[in-house]
């Protein structure tokens, strides 16, 4: 969520308002949060010196969280690493919304990277699926295994027309 928030401040000095506001308007399709966690997130960014918190503005006295050099420094490094941890989709979808952000030759870096681990991950499901076509299924499991199997068949849907994305849609 920090790397969310980060991106969001590289848009715009934002109150804790508007980037819950910024989830709710878009960014909730791929990854949710409470004004809670996005307080925490802020509280640990700011301790980190990755954000700012300036003066009181205007008429109802906000406050406007800023993204200092630092956090536009880790906001790339973090834009730029390998695609990691186990709910690809939210990793993935985080970087593709914030990768205008970058320019040309590192967001085909990020498409790389991207379409590199929807690769690997695909090639282990259809790796398992072979692996297991031709186990025998002992008597009383045939429909345990009939929608285990279709769970399978569905990861190696998604991850194929997933890859189709990002072909046709990243640099």
């Amino acid at each position: 969520m920090a790397n969310v928030i980060l991106g969001l401040l590289m848009l715009w000095p934002q109150s804790l308002y508007e980037l819950t506001k910024s989830f709710e308007a878009g960014i909730s399709l791929f990854y949710s949060a409470s004004t809670g966690s996005i307080k925490r997130a802020l509280d640990r960014l700011s301790s980190a010196g990755f954000v700012e918190l300036g003066e009181e503005s205007g008429p109802r006295g906000k406050k406007l969280y800023s993204i200092t050099d630092a956090g536009r420094g880790e906001f790339r490094r973090w834009m730029l690493s390998e695609v990691d941890g186990s709910d690809v989709e939210t990793a993935v979808l985080s970087r593709v919304y914030f990768l205008g952000l970058l320019e040309p030759q590192a967001r085909a870096e990020v498409g790389s990277r991207i379409r590199r681990r929807i690769s690997a991950d695909l090639a282990q499901l259809q790796a398992f699926e072979s692996q297991v076509g031709g186990t025998a299924i002992p008597e009383g499991y045939e429909a345990v295994a009939e929608y285990q199997f279709a769970t399978l068949r569905y990861g190696v849907a998604a991850h194929n027309t997933a890859l189709e994305w990002a072909e046709s849609q990243l640099p």
